[in-house]
């Protein structure tokens, strides 16, 4: 992606334009985007999610998600499972509106605009791009506030989302080239990239049986935050899949 020509359907980035967007109980549509939706869901949004709800890994992942094809056939997409009923509402909606709000996932914050990041580029940082996006059923578009791409970035805080959902695309990029190769899906090693991505609190214990730590350079400082921290433990799981998968890793071993 660089330039407009090569955006899919003719779609333009907002750059540095401003768009009036606000969402709340006063605007008819009020959690209408909350209702009937495919929401693609995360590790970070995961550790965000059960960590709010006071939940392990395995026990969020059974009850409000299931797995979807993603982008591509050789890793599983996880997606959050909304309530059977009608409305297909999600499980986190209440009548006074979302039960999770400080922290959403990175779908429900961005919205209304897309970012898609341009990972054919040579530079040492990807650039990204925003899209707004246009349902005819969303009455927020009319509502006064505006924003730069920039400006709704800080007051969703999509800081954090963002460098972790980027860490992730870089190992799905990983996963594109097939990496179980014979295994095929669903074979051990799949499973423990699975693990090491959606169930951070299984991975902990997998670290320790296995004594990963003492494999590599890491000091007791380092060590201590990664075992009490699940994003900084993610984050290491992310280095050490790559090392596991055979790929370019920063982690070094002993």
């Amino acid at each position: 992606m660089q330039n407009d020509d090569k955006f899919p359907d003719g779609m333009i980035p907002l750059g540095a334009e401003t768009f009036h967007f606000s969402c709340h109980s006063g605007v008819k549509c009020f959690t209408s985007c909350c209702k009937n939706v495919d929401m693609f869901l995360f590790p970070y949004d995961i550790i965000r999610l059960k960590n709010r709800l006071g939940l392990n890994s395995e026990l969020f992942m059974r009850r409000y998600t299931r797995l979807s094809t993603g982008s591509h056939p050789y890793f599983p997409a996880v997606m959050l499972k909304l309530n059977d009923n009608p409305e297909r509402s999600c499980p986190f909606l209440t009548e006074i509106g979302c039960s999770v709000y400080a922290d959403r996932p990175s779908a429900c914050r961005t919205y209304p605009l897309e970012r898609a990041v341009d990972r054919t580029s040579d530079c040492g940082s990807h650039p990204d791009y925003y899209f707004l996006t246009h349902h005819t059923y969303c009455l927020g578009h009319h509502e006064k506030p505006s924003y730069t791409p920039l400006q709704w970035i800080r007051e969703q805080q999509l800081q954090d989302y963002n460098v972790q959902n980027d860490r992730w695309a870089e190992l799905d990029t990983i996963f594109l080239t097939n990496p179980w190769k014979g295994e095929g899906s669903g074979g051990p090693r799949q499973q423990i990239a699975f693990m090491v991505c959606y169930n951070v609190d299984e991975f902990r214990v997998f670290v320790a049986l296995n004594h990963i730590f003492e494999q590599f350079q890491i000091s007791k400082k380092q060590k201590k935050h990664i075992e009490s921290d699940d994003v900084a433990l993610l984050q290491f799981g992310f280095e050490w899949l790559k090392f596991f998968l055979g790929a370019n890793s920063s982690l070094q071993q002993r």
